[in-house]
């Protein structure tokens, strides 16, 4: 017994051993939080189980055969790709914004700070303030707009304004940190590149598309990635400000399957992790996707240089 554990002293005073040692909160974490819960969900998909944790039931792939015919779930899933317009405006907003304040002069890195405040602000807490100032009786936006001879637009209870007004201020409120990863990665790349672009005669508009953008495609991919998971899990914003009002029309996949599971009788938890095993799948594979286009890029780019 005591040599075996010497032999584990001894193992764990090793680069290796002590990597895994500090690995082993972050492990637990995923397999408690993340790992057991999606295992239950797909065993409980193929289930007829509620929120109360009634006997289990076998029903095979009934519930996956119901999304077929569920209109909201359409629905839920056409809103969730209609979402997905704040990724390119967020990275687009956050490159342009990158480039401007990429020197680090005093104005620029207080620029920078305050577009990185809102990031650093609760989901919920933006989503409440927003609701304030979009108000059609107590907003100050739509006060404003009717002192200039318009009328009170209803921002977050029309259907056709509803899900642009969400988009905008999620762009508004995430794309600080978009921002601050690619002005990282604008001054990782080495100045002798843009020094020897000079002399042979390039401006910066050649050397932003030469230089600048085919150096920053790990960032702009990581930014990308990223915020494509986010905006598949979105809920908080939608459920603060319109709760997927009005009419459906900002019920995403997330805040359906929350619906169905914790906010409508009957509290149909197996319905809902059906749902969420097909979001799941949904996000696994445009993320796959969308890794190895970047990563196929990526290589071009390095060959061509």
């Amino acid at each position: 017994m005591p040599n075996i554990l010497i032999r584990i002293l001894k193992y764990f005073k090793k680069p290796k051993g002590a990597a895994y040692i500090f690995l082993l909160p972050a492990i637990l974490t995923l397999l408690v939080f993340v790992f057991v819960p999606l295992i239950y969900a797909v065993v409980i998909s193929f289930q007829d189980v509620t929120i109360f944790l009634n006997p289990p039931n076998f029903v095979g792939f009934s519930n996956y055969e119901r999304m077929f015919h569920d209109d909201r779930f359409w629905n839920a899933l056409k809103n969730t790709f209609i979402f997905l317009f704040e990724v390119p405006l967020q990275v687009i907003l956050g490159l342009i914004v990158a480039v401007l304040l990429s020197k680090n002069t005093v104005f620029q890195k207080f620029a920078r700070t305050v577009f990185f405040i809102p990031t650093i602000c609760s989901l919920t807490a933006v989503g409440i303030v927003w609701s304030f100032l979009l108000d059609p009786q107590i907003g100050i936006l739509p006060y404003y707009l009717f002192q200039l001879g318009l009328p009170r637009l209803k921002f977050l209870s029309d259907p056709n304004m509803a899900m642009p007004v969400i988009i905008l201020t999620t762009v508004w409120k995430n794309f600080g940190l978009t921002m601050m990863i690619l002005i990282s990665g604008i001054q990782g790349i080495p100045q002798v590149y843009y020094e020897a672009s000079k002399i042979d005669g390039a401006n910066s508009i050649i050397q932003f598309f030469k230089i600048t953008l085919p150096l920053l495609i790990p960032s702009l991919g990581f930014c990308i990635i990223t915020n494509t998971i986010g905006s598949f899990q979105v809920f908080d914003q939608i459920y603060v400000m319109t709760q997927g009002g009005p009419l459906h029309t900002t019920e995403t996949l997330v805040m359906y399957i929350y619906n169905v599971g914790f906010a409508t009788q009957p509290f149909n938890l197996s319905y809902a992790s059906a749902i969420a095993v097909i979001l799941f799948i949904i996000i696994m594979v445009i993320s796959l996707l969308t890794n190895n286009y970047i990563t196929q890029r990526e290589t071009v780019d390095i060959s061509k240089g």
